[in-house]
């Protein structure tokens, strides 16, 4: 297999483009690193697509070792033939080229062993010869043998038939098209296994096709297979797959022979094919419906990381409780903490008068701008609380109602530990919820992506493959946004293309013993830090107190010397882009020709138009071009709200069936797949995303059940 022109026709790329980027790759370069600086190499591709084509690519890999190795086996036992050969290298998945080793594989004892141990083998080839004039069963009664356990004619047929049913199931074009049939007429099938009601009502009579069957309801019937309430099987067209196996083994004519080749390719499939078939199936829709659960939550999370900071304002983090208490923490614009406290405003205490009392104490003497209550255990209480608070005070406030989920994790980890030593774990939460508010990314690094929980089926996932896309989706944020050298902590750092946890652990432990960075290439003296990682990371890390302007960008130290023959050329200077006043720079070589500038300068257009706009905003952070969080002042409750209502909310969770909003009730609103867009589309990612501002209508409440219906409402 041509692996590269594979990549290429699978991801829609020049064969080129799939080529230097494997090449990139093999060569130890980092996701980030090749998206951002070698655009001209990979014509421009972006992280996802590296990291779809690397993961490909890997799988690809394991094919064709899996294929060398079967080779190699079958070689070893002097059985290898050119056609054996030409089926292997034409197999275009793991299970088709098992199916060609299946004959060759070393068995335990099976039926048809123990036949041919017995000596039913000639028996079983004339059997399949079928031939008109031969009496089989005749012939059976020469088999006969009391030592070896086969008493009548009847005992040596039956030998016989296991025989050719092994033989039929070993054969991997037969496997191949019951495969393949059972995958595209098949349909998966649940039954009630308990009486009892459960979340899992939807799926006591449930038949889908196994080709259609979406993501998550794939997902949660195997939940409900695991935790006993379900049983679930795939069903296909059994007479038309045994239809075609006797069509594989038969003659034209009619014999003694017929009946019973018929019985053997029946007991093929029942008892040696549509087991490991159905079992392959299985495997292949979960393998599926993870694939896309973890797609899913990696889009999520995206958008969940690249929610824009709040800058400049003071924070009172709000993490509810009932009886132990409302923990409160005040923390200044760069996140430092101010101040905590302990209020009993929701029950059992009730002390609403003396939670308004410290709360506005904390408020006036600390001039705080905004409250950030978490979403969990006595929100809606607290949420209520708040908004009269806020009516009473005489600076302007408002509050956001912040998901916490991951906050409790973090606060109890080692991590909240050594940096908050001197408050407990429940203290750290409230921080935490405050700081989410500040810059999302920063503190969401802290906590492990699968207890952030903007995924789907996220605990029914296997922990490794998520893990490992997760990693990469919180790289490539972290890559984007850029990290401050001197301010980051240890967790955002880890996150940063090219760095590991204990280069980050250096960094920090560098900043306490020599200061702080006074610029970019003083990265070189951290212990671990060599020409290579310095390369892979450099772009990332910002110095915005450097002498060198182009520390505090993402233009890489590889292109510096360009830069600033740009900026000359343009007729500006170093401090006119610390001033950033090159507002028409781009103006000017477009006048020049955009490619006959980037020729002169030695590269290549996509590089020419990153270093323009790097050197328009030093220190920018992409996240400012996104629509801002929405504050509120004022609470709303499920019993206010009536079908029709229209409201501006945030995406707080997508999933493959809908979107679910949050439009100032303590439920989240879900707009159905169906409602989310004008026209027909098959994802609900393709028409919102996590943290994206839209207009929503009240389609249907019921609060008893605690659920709000919606629907997007577009623009005339």
């Amino acid at each position: 297999m041509d692996i590269i022109a594979k990549l290429a026709e699978e991801l829609r790329i020049r064969y080129t483009q799939a080529e230097n980027a494997v090449k990139l790759i093999d060569e130890g370069n980092t996701i980030p690193f090749i998206a951002r600086y070698r655009k001209e190499m990979t014509g421009s591709l972006d992280d996802t697509v590296l990291r779809e084509l690397a993961d490909r690519l890997k799988s690809l890999r394991a094919l064709e070792e899996r294929r060398a190795e079967v080779k190699r086996l079958i070689d070893e036992q002097g059985k290898l033939t050119e056609e054996i050969e030409n089926a292997l290298a034409q197999a275009q998945t793991l299970a088709e080229i098992d199916d060609i080793y299946r004959p060759y594989r070393p068995k335990r004892r099976t039926r048809a062993s123990v036949a041919a141990e017995a000596g039913l083998t000639p028996l079983a080839e004339l059997m399949l010869a079928q031939r008109p004039d031969f009496d089989i069963e005749k012939e059976a009664e020469k088999y006969i043998n009391e030592e070896k356990k086969i008493l009548t004619a009847s005992d040596a047929l039956a030998g016989a038939m296991d025989i050719i049913a092994e033989k039929v199931s070993d054969n991997a074009e037969f496997r191949k098209w019951i495969r393949d049939f059972t995958y595209e007429k098949g349909n998966l099938v649940s039954k009630a296994k308990k009486e009892e009601d459960s979340v899992y009502r939807l799926y006591y009579d449930y038949t889908e096709p196994v080709k259609k069957i979406p993501s998550h309801r794939a997902l949660a019937v195997n939940r409900g297979e695991r935790e006993g309430f379900l049983t679930v099987k795939v069903e296909a067209d059994r007479a038309a797959i045994v239809r075609f196996l006797e069509g594989q083994m038969l003659t034209p004519k009619e014999c003694m022979s017929t009946r019973y080749v018929k019985a053997a390719c029946a007991d093929a499939y029942d008892r040696l094919i549509a087991p490991s078939v159905e079992n392959e199936i299985r495997n292949m829709i979960t393998k599926k419906a993870e694939e896309q659960a973890i797609k899913v939550f990696g889009e999520n999370l995206k958008n969940l990381l690249m929610i824009p900071p709040i800058r400049g304002k003071v924070v009172m983090g709000f993490d509810p409780a009932y009886r132990t208490g409302c923990k409160i923490a005040v923390v200044n614009d760069v996140g430092d903490v101010l101040a905590t406290a302990v209020v009993y405003p929701t029950p059992p205490q009730n002390k609403t008068e003396e939670a308004k009392k410290i709360l506005t104490e904390l408020i006036n003497k600390y001039n705080v701008d905004i409250i950030s209550i978490g979403n969990g255990t006595a929100s809606k209480e607290s949420e209520i609380f708040v908004a009269e608070l806020i009516k009473e005070q005489t600076r302007p406030i408002s509050y956001v109602i912040t998901n916490e989920a991951g906050a409790s994790v973090y606060s109890a980890s080692k991590l909240g530990a050594e940096e908050f030593p001197q408050y407990d774990v429940s203290l750290r939460s409230a921080i935490s919820i405050a700081r989410r508010l500040q810059d999302p990314l920063a503190e969401l690094v802290k906590i492990d992506p699968k207890s952030i929980g903007v995924g789907q089926y996220q605990h029914d996932i296997n922990p490794k493959d998520l893990s490992e896309s997760l990693a990469g989706v919180v790289e490539s944020c972290v890559s984007s946004v850029g990290a401050d050298l001197n301010t980051a902590s240890v967790s955002l750092l880890s996150h940063i293309a090219g760095i590991n946890a204990k280069i980050a652990q250096n960094i920090y432990e560098y900043r306490k013993t020599a200061g702080r960075f006074k610029k970019r290439s003083e990265l070189l003296k951290v212990k671990g830090i060599g020409e290579k990682v310095f390369t892979q990371c450099a772009g990332f890390l910002r110095v915005p107190e450097s002498d060198e302007v182009l520390d505090n960008t993402a233009v890489h130290p590889e292109s510096y010397d360009v830069a600033k023959k740009l900026i000359a050329e343009s007729g500006y200077t170093m401090e006119d882009v610390r001033a950033q006043r090159i507002g028409d720079i781009s103006e000017r070589i477009e006048n020049k020709g955009l490619e006959a500038v980037a020729k002169s300068l030695g590269v290549g257009v996509p590089t020419l138009l990153d270093i323009i706009t790097e050197l328009k905003k030093p220190g920018r952070d992409p996240r400012s071009e996104l629509p801002p969080q929405i504050l509120r002042t004022d609470v709303m409750d499920i019993n206010s709200l009536k079908p029709g209502m229209e409201f501006i909310g945030t995406v707080r969770n997508v999933a493959d069936f809908g979107a679910f909003v949050d439009i100032g009730v303590h439920q989240d609103g879900l707009v159905h797949i169906s409602k989310l867009s004008k026209g027909y589309v098959k994802r609900a990612m393709d028409a919102a995303s996590v943290g994206e501002i839209i207009k929503v209508r009240v389609i249907e409440v019921d609060p008893e059940k605690k659920r709000i219906s919606l629907e997007k409402v577009f623009d005339k």
